[in-house]
């Protein structure tokens, strides 16, 4: 295969528990053939070569699949590169997946991935998470949130719990510090509504998953302001 990124791509699903077919390969090839055709331009992942595109996004990205419901509607925040809401809509195609970035440039370019790759189940939305936390089409809509390399926990919990149903779950990967942050949270997750669980994902030792439930109705007070859960996270 060309590159190698097929193999990495493979290895990477085998270690998250995620089954491939012939299609998905290919797909997810062609995804990553779009990342590094747009990354120098958009600064889309520090990633360059194929491989190192297939490895940090797409086997990395995969440990999100195995947890999330097979259908629904998701919402990825700060998607980016299209990481993991792309591969989300790849593995849950009934599921109704909206790709939520701010920079309008990006979005542009999750535009082009989406109709590239023929995902008919995913909507681009060009947007701060919380303008739509604070929007009424948005907040309680969603049954699952994702994102990766969004913000702490406590920022995190602020974007995805107004915008989750009563029952919902975020999904968010995390890294070895994983633990710190959640004890960190402890009174915004009170504050906003939502409970925490703490899981391994894939190969990795240090890569976790960070899954919140919501479990009461978030005050309507949140999210606060655009830009301030990033600049005073809830303590």
């Amino acid at each position: 295969m060309r590159g190698g990124a097929g193999p990495i791509i493979e290895s990477g699903a085998a270690s998250a528990g995620v089954g491939l077919s012939a299609r998905d390969v290919v797909q997810l090839e062609r995804y990553v053939d779009l990342v590094v055709e747009w990354s120098a331009r958009l600064r889309l992942t520090g990633a360059r070569s194929r491989e190192e595109v297939a490895r940090v996004l797409v086997a990395d990205g995969l440990g999100v699949v195995p947890v999330l419901p097979p259908a629904g509607a998701f919402a990825d925040l700060g998607s980016g590169a299209g990481v993991p809401g792309l591969l989300v809509a790849v593995f849950r195609p009934v599921a109704h997946v909206t790709l939520v970035e701010a920079s309008r440039k990006k979005a542009g370019f999750l535009e082009i991935a989406v109709r590239t790759l023929g995902l008919a189940n995913v909507a681009v939305i060009c947007a701060r998470a919380e303008e739509l936390g604070r929007d009424p089409v948005h907040r309680e809509h969603y049954d699952v949130v994702t994102a990766r390399a969004v913000g702490d926990l406590r920022v995190l919990a602020e974007y995805a719990l107004p915008m989750l149903r009563l029952g919902g779950i975020g999904v968010f990967p995390k890294g070895s510090k994983a633990a710190q942050e959640i004890e960190a949270a402890a009174r915004a997750l009170s504050v906003l509504g939502g409970v925490v669980e703490l899981r391994s994902a894939g190969a990795s030792q240090s890569a976790s998953l960070v899954i919140l439930r919501k479990t009461i109705a978030t005050p309507q007070e949140y999210p606060r302001r655009t830009g301030t859960p990033e600049r005073r996270p809830l303590r």
